[in-house]
């Protein structure tokens, strides 16, 4: 399906989609923006919540001794951990007025 609608580019650089414009495409969060000639090519692209996560571990380049580290520390037992992060029983914080 072809379909030619007027979208607006504002100050800050944002563009408005016409719903008329992505009916066709689905639901999708993401575009590919292309410049080619002139024109801008917008291509949907869906993005895997888990391929988001490989590519922040990627980025941060942790090793797996890194993640088991993670892992024992978010394990250790309340009685392990230092008095600053220990949860007050019984104490409500009062709000400010």
């Amino acid at each position: 399906m072809t379909c030619t609608v007027l979208a607006k580019l504002t100050a800050k650089n944002q563009l408005t989609l016409p719903k008329l414009a992505t009916a066709s495409v689905g639901p999708v969060e993401y575009f590919d923006v292309e410049a080619r000639n002139g024109q801008l090519i917008l291509t949907p692209v869906r993005i895997q919540r888990a391929d988001a996560v490989r590519a922040k571990l990627a980025e941060l380049a942790l090793t797996q001794t890194d993640v088991d580290a993670a892992v024992t520390w978010a394990r250790r037992r309340v009685a392990e951990m230092p008095a600053a992060y220990k949860a007050k029983p019984n104490q409500r914080r009062k709000r400010k007025a």
